[in-house]
């Protein structure tokens, strides 16, 4: 699944060394699609500790072991592709505050949704560069706000491939073709950018050390036609309701294109056999938002209609849900020969449910047993350790 080509020669020095790097025989194993370990990937590289997409953030999350490090891509004025989370990046930089820029705030439609802000798309590269990330969440280190530049794609590439040098390891890129509809409309579209830049670096095969993924299918069709990278179909939904089921809410329903098509399917169509086994003619893998593999239900055991607030904190969040028993998705999607890489998992007591009692080690065991191939994680190190030992 994710092996690389390597010299005949070097196959039983590196295949010592690999049993040597995760403690031989006493590493645990997990039922993964080819029973290999499952891959940490560095979600906006170590987002739970940096401003997210900037070089410093993905430089920790190899430092911290990540096997990949996962830039979202969006498209700058002069059709450059950089590393942001939404085209939008009012939240992610100080934009805001600067008032040579003030001029280019705006609204615009992204997915069938107004959103008022400064969009990439308005910036040329040079302008995007004079401007510095901050930390989108209130609740994480904000010291960093202010240090650090939006990388090009090509930065991350070349970064992965230096600390990879480094490491002596292969670290992975794992980028994301961010709303493709949106750019398309704007005259950007993301695909043949993508792959001019992965040509570039020889990313060409099944065994390039990179995955593509949307929540998009047209894309990842097309670019299925065009290169032999692997791909991934990412799917969504807008929350989890009270019983566990998967609220499908626009514009959360459905892969965007589907929604401009007129398609009726939904995310959560995908995931059925039939939409497994057709993810499998264009894809390698499915990352499901994770409440789709296991997902966890509020409790209303005084029946008030209200639900209870287990640890009395005097809010509701995820502490006060409690996990179900897994869903069929990680074995049919295994029977359909794809991998499974699930996200988001972070640490932050707020965001685990009851079950893992402020311990986020606990739910990366759960997932791992239940047979994820990959993880998208916030906090590379925790994701690490809790696979490892």
């Amino acid at each position: 699944m994710h092996t690389f080509s390597i010299r005949p020669a070097a196959l039983a020095l590196t295949a010592a060394l690999a049993l040597a790097a995760c403690g031989g025989s006493d590493s645990p194993s997990y039922p993964t699609l080819n029973g290999d370990t499952p891959l940490v990937i560095g979600h906006r590289g170590a987002s739970g500790y940096r401003p997210d997409h900037t070089l410093e953030s993905y430089k920790l999350a190899i430092d911290m072991g990540a096997d990949f490090i996962e830039p979202d891509l969006v498209a700058t004025k002069d059709g450059v592709l950089v590393a942001r989370h939404e085209p939008n990046i009012t939240g992610t930089t100080d934009v805001a505050t600067r008032p040579e820029f003030a001029s280019r705030k705006t609204t615009k439609n992204v997915d069938g949704v107004n959103e008022e802000g400064w969009f990439v798309s308005d910036f040329t590269l040079a302008e995007l560069k004079t401007l510095r990330a901050v930390q989108p969440l209130s609740d994480r280190d904000q010291s960093f706000n202010g240090k650090f530049q939006i990388p090009t794609f090509e930065e991350v590439l070349d970064l992965a491939k230096a600390e990879g040098t480094k490491a002596g390891r292969t670290v992975g890129v794992y980028p994301e073709t961010k709303h493709p509809t949106y750019h398309a409309k704007l005259g950007l579209p993301l695909e043949d950018r993508l792959l001019a830049v992965l040509s570039k670096y020889g990313y060409t095969t099944k065994a390039s050390p990179v995955i593509v993924q949307s929540f998009e299918v047209s894309n990842l069709k097309y670019l299925r036609t065009k290169t032999q990278v692997r791909l991934v179909q990412l799917v969504d939904a807008n929350d989890v309701n009270a019983d566990g089921s998967m609220d499908l809410t626009a514009p959360y329903d459905k892969p965007y294109d589907f929604a401009v098509a007129g398609d009726s399917r939904t995310f959560a169509s995908l995931l059925t056999p039939a939409g497994l086994k057709e993810i499998k003619t264009y894809a390698d893998g499915i990352g499901p938002w994770k409440p789709y593999l296991i997902p966890s239900k509020q409790v209303d055991a005084n029946k008030d209609g209200k639900p209870d607030d287990l640890n009395g904190d005097g809010k509701i969040d995820e502490r006060d849900r409690v996990m179900m028993p897994a869903t069929s998705v990680v074995k049919d999607a295994h029977a359909a020969g794809l991998f499974v890489h699930a996200y988001t998992f972070r640490n932050e007591a707020k965001r685990l449910a009851s079950d893992f009692k402020g311990d986020p080690k606990a739910e990366y065991k759960l997932f791992f047993n239940l047979g994820v191939d990959g993880v998208f994680s916030d906090f590379t190190d925790t994701a690490k350790a809790a696979r490892d030992n």
